[in-house]
C-alpha cells in the first residue's frame, strides 16, 4: 500500500501535515460538539478522541512513506553509479592480448 501511495505521488510531508491538521481538527471537533450540541461533555469527548486517533495513523504513514522515499533515492543513486560503471567499462581497452 505504501509503495502504491508513493507511486501515486503522495509524499511523507503531506502525511505529516495531515497528522498536525488532525490534532487541530480534534480540538475543534471537541469545542464545536461541546458548545453546539446539548448532548453533554461525554459526546464532545468522544468526538475529540475519535478525530484525535487519526493523527498517529497519519504520522506512521508519513514515516513509512519517508522510508520508501529514501529507498527510491538509494535505488536511483545505485542505478546511476552502475550506468557510469558500465560506460567506463566499455571505454577501457581490452587486455586480452597482453
Amino acid at each position: 500500500m505504501i509503495k502504491m501511495l508513493h507511486k501515486m505521488g503522495v509524499r511523507s510531508n503531506l502525511m505529516y501535515m495531515a497528522g498536525v491538521a488532525s490534532i487541530g481538527l480534534s480540538a475543534a471537533a471537541w469545542m464545536v460538539s461541546r458548545t453546539g450540541e446539548n448532548a453533554g461533555i461525554d459526546r464532545a469527548d468522544r468526538w475529540g478522541i475519535f478525530v484525535g486517533q487519526w493523527a498517529p495513523t497519519f504520522f506512521a504513514m508519513g514515516v513509512a512513506l519517508r522510508i520508501e522515499e529514501t529507498r527510491a533515492e538509494v535505488r536511483s543513486e545505485e542505478e546511476e553509479s552502475m550506468d557510469g560503471y558500465r560506460r567506463e567499462a566499455t571505454r577501457m581497452p581490452s587486455r586480452a592480448g597482453v
